[in-house]
């Protein structure tokens, strides 16, 4: 539980510093013109932003890149749930492609690599005989590199079908909150260029949403914690039961 506060307060402390250093940076460069221009640029991209877009995320995560980023940026360009569901798309692509990878092309490779973490060869056993639940579970952990651990799905027996339907499941809540980070983002950059007048109800509106939204993710990580814990001691305890039966055949 402690891991999981201190990853999210890591977290949330960088997005902090960045918000002070553009608020800083603002002050020597035209940093609203600059972000202004970039989203404007991607808007004039139409249909081709929201097809590129996706197909970026997906390339970050084949290739093990943060992206959290780019989760924001979703909400930023495409507002929250367009963002939300780009950035959902493109995880789930992501995830596809190196289930594929891993379980048609590179398997033996991968699975010399991935099995020397000791957390991926607890994991292994785990999902090979809970399937779906652990999946969900270890989607939903903040702490979890789930960018790698869709190379290890692909090592195991699951169906592909079924890990796709829980990754989304798993990240969505995750990548909810990163869109709606970005969309208070572009609200920021709305207000800075004046285009936008709320009123104080609105901004209790929005920060409450989003402390909601951040509440309901630190307690589903500190769910999917206990229950990927009692799901590896049980898997642990199966197969140490095997074991003792063989050997009680064999003597």
């Amino acid at each position: 539980m402690v891991q999981i506060r201190r990853a999210i307060i890591i977290q949330f402390s960088g997005l902090i510093i960045v918000a002070i250093a553009l608020f800083f940076l603002s002050r020597v460069f035209p940093i609203v013109d600059i972000l202004a221009a970039i989203q404007q640029r991607v808007m004039q991209w139409g249909a081709w932003s929201a097809i590129c877009y996706p197909l970026l995320y997906a390339c970050c995560n084949v290739l093990l890149l943060p992206g959290g980023v780019l989760s924001i940026g979703a909400g930023f360009f495409f507002g929250l749930w367009w963002g939300f569901l780009i950035a959902l798309l493109g995880n789930v692509g992501g995830a596809a492609i190196s289930f594929f990878i891993s379980r048609w092309i590179g398997r033996q490779w991968l699975k010399q690599k991935l099995l020397r973490n000791r957390t991926l060869v607890a994991l292994e056993p785990a999902v090979e005989r809970e399937g779906w639940k652990i999946i969900l579970l270890s989607q939903l952990h903040p702490l979890f590199p789930t960018s790698l651990l869709n190379y290890l799905y692909g090592l195991t027996k699951v169906r592909f079908r079924t890990c796709m339907l829980w990754v989304a499941i798993g990240q969505a809540p995750g990548l909810f909150l990163y869109s709606y980070l970005g969309t208070l983002g572009q609200l920021g950059l709305n207000l800075a260029r004046g285009k936008t007048h709320p009123r104080a109800i609105e901004y209790l509106f929005w920060l409450g949403g989003f402390a909601s939204a951040a509440l309901v993710l630190v307690l589903l990580g500190q769910i999917a914690l206990r229950l990927l814990q009692e799901a590896e001691r049980d898997v642990a305890a199966q197969m140490a039961t095997g074991v003792d039966s063989e050997l009680n055949g064999i003597t």
